[in-house]
């Protein structure tokens, strides 16, 4: 996918987005499909607001969005969501895995269930997702986009599962540039403090973590999808890359 100047550079290529209802993920679709691309919102419970997005993009452009319900721990998760986004679009050219489960545990009490779901959601989804993707991305000489965390490198105090699962991912993106390569390029975008988890952070945690940014402030989702526009349009040479989109707190 070379570099383009013109103002719709995605358009007729088909995205699939797991989690891309709310939040970060929703604000990757509206910044794709403002480049042109058409969509597959991927939710696991937010319902509602997947529908509503896809209603509100799809007024702009007809038949442009279409949405998709599963639960990704589902072993034929991947497979329906990859034929729903081709059923629909007639082509799948970007897989973004963006859906995530994020909350604490506390080592002496991790239970097995926490573990199957961080991990789950976190690191064996994105492979089993990539692994159904690759043959409909090959075709396409597509590409994949982790969301991956910078807390893959520098483990969160309190959440050590979610870290070693975000581990994986960034190694699941490194090993997957090897393996696909030529054909599909694979990348991760590692968010920082862009947008504050929903499980409550206590005030103090969340002024440490922006005094640690070189920028000494949050970022926004906003940060997180130009940054995968970029690896989309511009990038056609970056592959087994993390890029980490963090103010300068991994530094």
């Amino acid at each position: 996918m070379p570099a383009h100047s013109d103002p719709l550079p995605l358009e007729h290529h088909a995205v699939l987005i797991t989690g891309g209802a709310r939040r970060v993920g929703a604000q990757v679709v509206r910044t794709l499909h403002a480049a042109g691309a058409n969509v597959l919102i991927h939710y696991g419970t937010s319902a509602a607001a997947a529908r509503a997005l896809a209603a509100e993009l799809n007024g702009m452009r007809g038949a442009s969005v279409a949405v998709g319900q599963a639960d990704l721990l589902d072993p034929d998760a991947p497979e329906s969501l990859v034929e729903a986004t081709v059923g629909a679009f007639g082509r799948l050219d970007i897989l973004i895995n963006n859906a995530s489960t994020f909350y604490p545990t506390a080592v002496g009490r991790i239970t097995v269930d926490e573990w199957d779901d961080l991990i789950g959601s976190n690191l064996k989804a994105p492979l089993f997702l990539c692994q159904a993707a690759a043959p409909r991305l090959r075709a396409q000489r597509g590409l994949i986009i982790n969301i991956v965390d910078i807390h893959a490198l520098r483990p969160l105090k309190g959440h050590p599962v979610y870290s070693i699962a975000k581990a994986g991912l960034a190694m699941l993106t490194r090993s997957l540039a090897r393996e696909l390569g030529p054909d599909i390029r694979v990348n991760g975008i590692a968010p920082g403090p862009v947008l504050w988890a929903e499980h409550d952070l206590d005030d103090s945690m969340k002024r440490d973590i922006v005094a640690r940014t070189a920028l000494k402030r949050s970022g926004s989702p906003q940060d997180i999808a130009r940054t995968a526009l970029f690896l989309i349009r511009d990038a056609p040479y970056i592959s087994g890359q993390i890029i980490a989109v963090d103010g300068g707190r991994s530094i």
